[in-house]
């Protein structure tokens, strides 16, 4: 059962990308961010009530609390990364640097969750690494080039490194708890996270974040709605695979959702795939599906 849930996080996890990236055209990022964590914190606590969960909270020990925090902070961090790679490139560019968080994930599996790495395994993640590569455009495109030197591509990079200790950190922080309640808990770390980051960034400006808030076209507003309700629905499918089942298979399965994001970059972005890029995306998607082979 706890491969369905991988799919449907995949599914979710790719229509986020998408409908986040209508919604942070001319709002920063940071304060995108921070709102569709408002929607996904809503989101969770209503499933933590219709599923009875909540009478858990006083029963979570510290070291559960402690690696909950640890992995809410690893996605705060992850997602302030990510989306801002969004805002400055291209989807089909930055969405194949965030997936390559495969690769770390299951080697910080093995190292401290004791996961094996099997031969299918092994050949997935040299696909993988080789797919992201190639998915990697040298060129620069005509919105590299306006932002005048705003590089997406370190921001790319940490998302993909945060989300791999998030993946390891809440593996750890839910075996003990309800996994609705542990992604509730998660989400608020991610929430006052989120809006420190925006204090913080504006705290030179003449504009405060209601202010900022306010500002936020109502197009995108509702993009980023809509973007907290697919992240919602994308947690509360990954974080029930990962209690129980293998956080090495759950996370390249999770990965897939690359599919969804090229697809609908390609509808609705027109942002198109080059031959090598295409063939980068093969070998990724071929590399995932050789890790199900030891399932």
């Amino acid at each position: 059962m706890w491969i369905l849930f991988a799919f449907g996080s995949a599914i979710f996890a790719g229509l986020t990308s998408i409908l986040a990236k209508c919604g942070i055209k001319k709002t920063d990022s940071t304060v995108a961010t921070a709102v569709r964590t408002v929607i996904v914190l809503i989101f969770s606590w209503i499933m933590v009530f219709l599923t009875g969960s909540q009478s858990q909270i006083r029963s979570i020990d510290k070291k559960t609390l402690i690696f909950l925090i640890l992995s809410g902070l690893a996605t705060g961090a992850s997602w302030l990364c990510y989306f801002k790679a969004l805002q400055l490139g291209d989807i089909n560019k930055v969405v194949p640097i965030d997936k390559s968080s495969t690769v770390l994930t299951i080697l910080l599996a093995f190292l401290f969750l004791h996961e094996k790495i099997s031969a299918p395994k092994a050949a997935g993640v040299i696909l993988i690494a080789i797919g992201t590569f190639l998915m990697i455009e040298k060129k620069a495109s005509e919105k590299d080039k306006k932002t005048e030197g705003k590089s997406w591509l370190p921001y790319a990079f940490l998302s993909a490194i945060f989300a791999s200790l998030t993946a390891i950190l809440g593996k750890v922080g839910i075996s003990d708890v309800e996994s609705n309640l542990g992604t509730a808990i998660r989400t608020g770390v991610v929430l006052m996270m989120a809006f420190l980051m925006v204090f913080v960034t504006q705290k030179t400006s003449t504009v405060r974040c209601p202010g900022k808030i306010k500002e936020i076209p109502g197009r995108e507003f509702l993009f980023i709605i809509l973007s907290g309700f697919a992240t919602g629905g994308s947690w509360l499918c990954y974080y029930k695979a990962l209690q129980d089942g293998l956080a090495s298979v759950i996370v390249p399965i999770d990965k897939l959702s690359i599919l969804v994001t090229v697809a609908f970059s390609y509808f609705v972005f027109h942002e198109k795939l080059t031959k090598k890029s295409a063939l980068g995306l093969t070998l990724i998607v071929a590399g995932t599906l050789a890790m199900l082979i030891q399932i």
